[in-house]
């Protein structure tokens, strides 16, 4: 018997995929990376949208109910900031809860409790004070920021404002109500006063002379009190910052749970 080699087995040759195959395997991988990048960007805006927005009205809630036990306990967050012994001042504790804000244009439900200090961690709680500004009622520029969209959005309908509209601040003792300023008769907010101040303007995030005691007039005295709210424009971006600005229009004492008229639909 004789031994026979078998025929070598020649090597499988890949074909080169038609060029139409070829075509359709790139698109059917970019397909997929799109959907799959979309996907991340639709989960990412969930999450800012909605789910920080929970986050915020749970320590929205927090600071709003402590607030309230402070003032039934006779206490006022805004008395640490009261004079001390050879001239120091003291300071709120970033992220207390100061007052609360109501804007009657916004809805008779709108209702935010502000806190002190504008870093990451307070805002989450609600709208915060600039600490080197005025408090409420004082003469001078009390200035407050916002998130527009997520984190609670306090802000998100800011530009639905018109000259004029109540802006009510509460503290332990008293109601400040502001009022927009502007042109009422014209409704345009670009009007400015005999102090220079518009009822709204858009600046760069750079321009921080929005919120100095007499807006945009750094080293000016002020002579009257005065609210700014600041704010991120356009929604969903960071490019600008829209400014809200409002003068004090009267003052009402607390009494019980007795609500200013601006509350309840009135006008000034």
């Amino acid at each position: 018997m004789t031994d026979t080699l078998d025929p070598p087995v020649p090597a499988p040759r890949h074909r080169a995929l038609p060029t139409t195959d070829r075509v359709r395997f790139f698109l059917r991988g970019a397909g997929q990376t799109l959907i799959t990048a979309g996907l991340v960007v639709l989960l990412f805006v969930v999450y800012q949208v909605w789910v920080t927005n929970i986050y915020s009205a749970r320590k929205q809630n927090r600071v709003h109910t402590q607030l309230k036990t402070v003032w039934a306990n006779g206490e006022d967050p805004l008395a640490h900031k009261l004079p001390l012994p050879g001239g120091a001042q003291a300071r709120i504790p970033v992220g207390t809860g100061i007052a609360n804000l109501y804007i009657p244009r916004l809805g008779k439900d709108y209702a935010f409790t502000i806190v002190e200090g504008t870093d990451d961690a307070s805002l989450e709680k609600g709208p915060g004070r600039y600490s080197n500004t005025q408090l409420p009622g004082q003469v001078g520029n009390f200035a407050v920021a916002g998130h527009r969209v997520g984190k609670g959005e306090p802000f998100l309908n800011i530009d639905q404002l018109r000259p004029g509209d109540a802006v009510v601040v509460e503290t332990k003792n008293s109601f400040f109500i502001y009022v927009v300023k502007g042109d009422p008769a014209s409704g345009d907010l670009s009007v400015k006063g005999q102090d220079g101040v518009p009822g709204r303007e858009i600046v760069d995030p750079s321009d921080t002379q929005v919120i100095d005691p007499v807006p945009d007039h750094p080293g000016a005295r002020p002579v009257e009190a005065m609210m700014t709210m600041t704010t991120c424009h356009p929604k969903f971006t960071a490019e600008q910052r829209m400014i809200i600005h409002a003068k004090l229009a009267r003052k009402v004492a607390r009494v019980g749970d007795q609500l200013p008229k601006e509350l309840a639909g009135g006008t000034l």
